[in-house]
This record gives structure tokens, C-alpha cells and sequence, in this order.
């Protein structure tokens, strides 16, 4: 396959396909439903081949519907279990592969971005891609260092170098727009999730992750940030343009491998070491990894988590906001009341709507389960229950949740913490987090 396809057309022409393959199968179940067979197998056959035409059709654009697939691909674990095989398959393909641009767009890449002379810069340079993202795809290559000594024959280190398709940002912004059109069969496969919110908040990163000179600062400040850390390892910049970027490589299995092979003892860890992440970045680098899908991170060979694209995060210079740690400790405490002030105060709760407070106790119990105890573990089935509790109309906590608001400053926080969740429920991880809370969640800690 060529570059991104850039003609609106083209790419809208696929991306329009797609609703009517939708309206075409939901035909299908009506007619179906005439003759007499049961609903739920209509509706897991139209699931099905819903989601097989989705997700291929995303993985062939790159741009951003794969972007957007990607950042959907975590909420996998909240499928019910037999649905869960072939979304995980599709999913998985688009976390690790998509089709690389052509050998001579490459390389007139990394002429533009790294010189003329781009060559004489790597010892060696592989032309196929070692992985596919979104927006760019990464190649192995050997960087050559500058010699101590003159004359000295320059010694070189394994780097890992990401090449910004062409087109890249007309293709994100064209995918958004279509897929916010689509929002209806995005339903049928996650009920439980609204897509339009997670759109508008991608659209608002693109230029942010279009510019790898930027994201090179970023990974600069969470590599001085865990430098020397025994747990956490973030491979350093070595060279970096507006479309290339050229970092150390990270040599380690794969997470979504560990999700799928790894043992019980190696996902638990796998699970901690993610949890202690995402609660541990924004107090000391403040910034907190925006992009937590698990083609991101690597288990490498000494037990460390490596993590990979600092494009998407999220600037917490302050660390995690105070009054999120707070309000789950009131919560833990039974303090309704005091859980409700802390709700309103940051604009969760309108100022003048009337709300029951054990209501929303009850409400938000369930979803701090994970802290109210010494150690956790997140499961498939856990994540589904609580889709199905938030996503039922029936449910009290359905009537709840739409009198609450998401103030847009806890939008971002709000979906990584949501997509970290969703990759601890796929590892089916074991963890004490309610420790890494206490160290590392303001508010959280009891008062002693």
C-alpha cells in the first residue's frame, strides 16, 4: 500500500462505507428476526461483522482512524467474553501493524528532515519498518557517535527511528471528522462508551503529535524524570526533527505479548508497573503518558517497564489534581456529604442541582473498589460489570451519571485513567495500587 491515502475522496469513500455495511446487516437482523431466530444471535453475528469491517477498514487509512482505533482498542476488556476473541485480534493488529510507505517516500522523508547527507549519520538503516503507528512508522537502525578521539573509527548504538507518514496531517483531520459521523456503530460494539467526547479530545492533541521536535522535548523531560529509575525506563532522544525522530532502542516484549502469553506473575507485574506510571509521572515530571495502548510498552529483559511515543500527554505540572485523591479517601471514609462539596466545588455537580448524597456514594463505590483494599485484581469480568452498571438505562447509576458533569480540565485525565484501567483489566493484573495511591496521589494519603 502507498502513503496515507490523501485524497478526500478516497479515504472518505472507505470511511462512508462502513455505515452502509452497518445498515446493511442491521437489515439483516430485522429480516431475520421475522423468521423466529433469537435476537442475541442476531445482534453478536451484527457485533461481529461490524467490528471485522471497522477495524480493518481503520487499520488500512492509519491517519487518524487509526489513531482513533487505537485510543478504542484499550476499552477491549469491557466486551462480553464471547465477543471478545475476534475485537481482540482486529484490535491487536491495529496496536503493532498497518501497511509501510514505499522505500522511495522514506527515504525522501529522512532527506527532507535529517539532510541530504542522512546516510552518513547511521551506520546502518533498515528500510522495513520494525512497527506501524498512527501517524508514523519506526525503523532499526545503528546511530554512529561522535568519535572521543580524532581519527577514531566512530562507535554506534541501536536507535529506533520514527518517520512521520506524508499527508499524516490532512489524514487525521479528514478520519476525525468522518468518524464523528459514525458515532452510531461505535454502539453497537461498545454501548457502554460515547465516542464523540474521546474525537473531540483527539482532534485537540493532532498538532501536538504532528510535531516530533515537541514530542522530543517531552520524552527528554520523562527520561530526566526516571533516569537511573529500577522500575521505569524511558530511552533517550538522540536526534530529532519536525517529522523524524531518532531515540535509543528498547529491546523488550511486547505488553499486548504478555497480555496474550504472559504469565499470571508476569502480568501482575506488568500491571503494577503500569499503575505505578501513570500515578507516579505527573508528580515527577508533570506530565502524565496520554497514550496508553499497550503497543506503547515493553517489558524489557531486567524486569523495567519501557515506555515508548511521548506524542499524546497530558502537563500536570502540579502533579495529579489534589482533588481527585481527596474525594476518593472521603469516599473510602463514607463521607457522602464531603465527597459531594469536593464534586460541586470542582464542577462535577452543577452549582444548584439538587443530589442525593449517599446516591452518589453508592454511585462511585464500585468504581474505587480497586483502592478500598489492600491488593486488587482487575479483571475482564469486573470492567464489564461496571460498563454494564454505567450503560444501562435501568440503572440507578445510569439515572445518576447524567446529572453529573466531566469539567473539560479532567477530560484527558479522565480518559487515560480509563484506557489505563482498561489495559490492567486485559492483563487481568494483581497489584497493592492502593499503596501506590498513597504514595503517590495528593489528597489521598490518610491524615495520620
Amino acid at each position: 500500500m502507498s502513503d496515507i491515502p490523501r485524497r478526500a475522496a478516497a479515504r472518505t469513500a472507505k470511511l462512508a462505507a462502513l455505515p452502509l455495511g452497518f445498515a446493511g446487516r442491521t437489515a439483516l437482523g430485522l429480516g431475520k428476526r421475522a423468521v423466529g431466530i433469537a435476537s442475541d444471535v442476531i445482534s453478536a453475528d451484527i457485533q461481529q461483522r461490524t467490528a471485522e469491517q471497522l477495524f480493518s477498514v481503520l487499520g488500512q487509512l492509519k491517519g487518524g482512524a487509526m489513531k482513533f482505533g487505537q485510543a478504542l482498542s484499550v476499552f477491549e476488556a469491557a466486551l462480553p467474553e464471547e465477543m471478545a476473541g475476534p475485537y481482540r485480534q482486529a484490535l491487536t493488529k491495529l496496536q503493532e501493524a498497518a501497511p509501510p510507505m514505499p522505500v522511495a517516500s522514506l527515504h525522501k522523508a529522512l532527506a527532507e528532515q535529517l539532510g541530504d547527507d542522512w546516510r552518513d549519520k547511521f551506520g546502518e538503516f533498515d528500510d522495513s519498518p520494525a512497527a506501524a503507528a498512527s501517524i508514523g512508522q519506526v525503523h532499526r537502525a545503528t546511530w554512529k557517535l561522535k568519535p572521543a578521539r580524532k581519527n577514531a573509527r566512530p562507535k554506534t548504538i541501536p536507535v529506533a527511528v520514527k518517520v512521520q507518514y506524508p499527508g499524516a496531517g490532512d489524514a487525521l483531520l479528514a478520519d476525525l471528522k468522518q468518524l464523528g459521523r459514525m458515532a452510531g456503530m461505535f454502539k453497537i460494539i461498545q454501548p457502554g462508551i460515547d465516542v464523540k467526547p474521546l474525537l473531540a479530545e483527539l482532534r485537540e492533541r493532532i498538532t501536538e503529535e504532528l510535531d516530533y521536535a515537541m514530542e522530543a522535548e517531552t520524552q527528554r523531560a520523562f527520561a530526566s524524570a526516571y533516569a537511573g529509575d529500577e522500575e521505569i525506563f524511558v530511552p533517550q532522544v538522540i536526534a530529532e526533527a519536525p517529522r523524524v525522530l531518532v531515540t535509543e532502542w528498547v529491546e523488550g516484549t511486547p505488553l499486548a505479548k504478555v497480555i496474550t502469553d504472559g504469565t499470571v506473575e508476569e502480568r501482575d507485574e506488568a500491571g503494577r508497573l503500569m499503575a505505578l506510571l501513570h500515578f507516579s509521572a505527573p508528580a515527577r515530571a508533570g506530565l502524565l503518558h496520554a497514550d496508553p495502548h499497550p503497543g506503547n510498552f515493553r517489558m524489557l529483559p531486567d524486569g523495567r517497564l519501557g515506555v515508548i511515543d511521548f506524542g499524546a500527554v497530558a502537563r500536570l505540572p502540579g502533579g495529579h489534581p489534589e482533588p481527585v485523591g481527596r474525594m476518593v479517601r472521603l469516599a473510602l471514609d463514607g463521607d457522602a456529604q464531603g465527597v459531594v462539596e469536593g464534586l460541586r466545588d470542582e464542577g462535577f455537580i452543577a452549582a444548584d442541582a439538587e443530589i442525593d448524597a449517599e446516591a452518589v456514594l453508592a454511585f462511585l463505590r464500585p468504581m474505587i473498589e480497586p483502592v478500598a483494599v489492600d491488593e486488587f485484581r482487575f479483571t475482564r469480568a469486573w470492567l464489564r460489570g461496571e460498563a454494564t452498571r454505567l450503560s444501562s438505562p435501568r440503572s440507578p447509576a445510569y439515572q445518576l451519571s447524567r446529572k453529573l458533569n466531566l469539567p473539560p480540565s479532567y477530560l484527558l485525565i479522565h480518559r487515560v485513567t480509563l484506557g489505563s484501567i482498561g489495559v490492567l483489566c486485559q492483563l487481568e493484573a494483581e497489584a497493592p495500587y492502593r499503596s501506590i495511591l498513597e504514595e503517590w496521589l495528593p489528597g489521598f494519603a490518610p491524615v495520620s
